[in-house]
């Protein structure tokens, strides 16, 4: 590793990374079945996936010499979704693990740009950099393999050997020339997955179609995030108590089980107007309006569903919760929902009957 590139590894830990390395600047061949996949259709409603610059590092930024790949392990002490699923209390939401604490993008973002100032300070040259997480042209996985920090598994997750898949990713774009982290003869870390298919069996709705293949239509993620209309019903009982992502997959990876607690008090669980963010009551989600949802959630991920996506989201929970008549809490949530049934919002109205008509 030149001392440049040691330079920025070595910063890069002292802003807060666990992980970073450097990878040139190229079309890794990973990308070039990214158009088969999306004739496929498996990028649902995703249309930015489709920008032509997420083929190039090269069309994502001019003049582009090498990509520095940031990652911080976000994984916390609480039990996994599939360890707590058979005890989550009736009435209780699931939300991602990587939406307990505060935004990602916000935190990854700040550290790449005070790992962007202290490059500045140190080699003194002029150069272009341009940090990104989860907002650029960019596939970052890719790019973590390239940089030497895990394997593409078949979940399709990065997963690094010794701290599992729990990792946040930030890249930096620059026009530097540095070093890559692996030799020029030295191939990408080998892919450890071997004959395990766990993550593939695990998935409620099939959404893992083949090792390493994606259908996001399918994936509790995409349903429960990106896309903005009706959920379909056909899916909506394999959603359980999921209101926001989905850890399935990477529960039951058996290198998660062995990695580490991440140490950044960023992502530690919050709690929303005494609600923890890991499994918040369904009363509480099914009674937010517009204003409470901006404003319990004004510093988080979730925001990216937007209330009616929430919203919608805990109806189907609700119709997944296995509340029946007599159990605690099961008049609050009806009540609830009939109110929500009357809405002038089709979305939300829709998604609040079916709940009704699983649980009265």
């Amino acid at each position: 590793m030149s001392e440049r590139t040691a330079f920025v590894v070595e910063r890069a830990r002292a802003v807060g990374f666990d992980l970073c390395g450097v990878a040139p600047a190229e079309d890794f061949p990973e990308l070039s079945r990214l158009p088969e996949w999306l004739e496929r259709g498996y990028a649902g409603e995703m249309r930015y996936l489709a920008n032509p610059r997420r083929a190039s590092l090269a069309a994502a930024m001019s003049g582009v010499r090498s990509v520095i790949v940031c990652a911080i392990n976000y994984d916390t002490a609480q039990p996994h979704s599939t360890e707590s699923a058979a005890g989550l209390e009736a009435g209780r939401a699931w939300i991602s693990r990587y939406a307990w604490g505060e935004d990602y993008h916000r935190v990854v973002l700040a550290k790449l740009e005070a790992l962007i100032a202290e490059m500045r300070e140190h080699f003194g040259e002029t150069f272009e950099a341009h940090a990104y997480v989860d907002t650029g042209p960019i596939v970052e996985r890719v790019a973590a393999k390239h940089a030497g920090l895990g394997w593409l598994a078949k979940n399709t997750c990065l997963i690094h050997p010794q701290l599992g898949s729990w990792l946040f990713l930030g890249v930096i774009l620059t026009t530097l020339d540095l070093a890559p982290s692996l030799g020029v003869a030295e191939p990408p870390p080998a892919d450890l997955c071997g004959n395990c298919r766990l993550c593939l069996d695990a998935c409620p709705t099939g959404a893992l179609v083949e090792p390493y293949v994606l259908d996001a239509r399918l994936c509790i993620s995409y349903l429960t995030i990106e896309l903005r209309g009706p959920i379909p019903t056909e899916l909506r009982a394999q959603m359980g108590a999921n209101v926001f992502g989905c850890d399935i997959c990477q529960d039951v990876c058996p290198w998660n089980h062995r990695a580490p607690i991440g140490s950044a008090p960023e992502f530690k669980p919050r709690n929303v107007q005494d609600q923890s963010l890991a499994a918040p009551k369904l009363e509480f989600l099914l009674g937010l309006d517009e204003n409470d949802f901006r404003d319990a959630f004004r510093a988080s991920a979730v925001r990216r569903a937007n209330w009616r996506g929430l919203v919608r989201n805990a109806c189907i929970a609700a119709g997944n919760s296995g509340l029946r008549p007599g159990k605690s809490g099961h008049a609050e949530i009806v009540r609830r929902l009939q109110h929500l049934a009357a809405s002038e919002d089709f979305l939300v109205a829709d998604s609040a009957r079916w709940a009704l008509s699983r649980i009265q």
